[in-house]
């Protein structure tokens, strides 16, 4: 018997888009503010492209947002559909694993996936999340590498208390990552990669992006990159 509601949940986290907070890594040769203002498109085109996943898939969407204290303002300016709920740790793993918590314990009897997605991937695909439900229905755990050894996409059935407990800033976090999942017990599995803006080597990869079908998914983002001459 189907269950009522969404099929599983998809969580977009991200930062309130604030000068020397986020892009900090590009920063030089870009300024704060010109960081800030690629990490606001980026997170533009993430939460449009995943609510049309989400309307597309049956999920729910979340976008998980840090500070807290700015759910409240950032409540209109969300593509309808979407619900925000606050950050709550002080290490991005601790983040990530009370995310997970609250949306299971919002499900109840813990049956549907959910997936995780940063906000620095805004060229992740819809196949990436597709494959990544497809591959939870005998996983315990999948994700979508990066090309930076870290991963974009984390999809789970259930929480898994411990697999976020690490530093996840490295370039060994996926690998990681995996070596967690299997001391926790838990069956892993990878599907297709993707790409992070991180550091500003990465704009090469958006470019490539920009010529095939991803463009449409990061439209924003190019058209920011195009306007300051990145």
């Amino acid at each position: 018997m189907s269950l009522p509601g969404p099929a599983g949940t998809v969580v977009v986290f991200a930062k309130v888009p604030e000068p020397g907070r986020v892009k900090t890594r590009m920063c030089p040769p870009l300024s704060p503010i010109q960081a800030a203002g690629l990490y606001s498109a980026m997170l533009d085109d993430v939460l449009h492209a995943t609510a049309e996943f989400a309307r597309q898939l049956g999920l729910e969407a979340l976008l998980a947002l840090h500070p807290g204290a700015a759910c409240e303002q950032w409540a209109e300016r969300v593509p309808q559909g979407y619900r925000i709920i606050a950050q709550r740790g002080d290490s991005l793993g601790e983040r990530m694993a009370n995310a997970v918590d609250e949306v299971a314990a919002e499900d109840g009897r813990g049956q549907r996936p959910i997936l995780l997605r940063g906000s620095d991937s805004p060229a992740l695909p819809l196949d990436r999340l597709i494959q990544a439900l497809g591959a939870l229905k005998d996983h315990d755990i999948a994700l979508s590498p990066d090309r930076d050894g870290g991963y974009s996409l984390v999809g789970l059935v259930r929480p898994w208390p411990g697999l976020f407990a690490l530093p996840l800033s490295t370039g060994h976090v996926l690998k990681d990552t995996l070596a967690l999942a299997r001391e926790l017990g838990a069956r892993a599995t990878l599907v297709g990669d993707s790409f992070d803006l991180d550091r500003i080597e990465d704009l090469l990869e958006l470019r490539r992006a920009a010529q095939g079908p991803q463009a449409d998914l990061c439209r924003r983002t190019l058209d920011f990159v195009d306007r300051a001459n990145m």
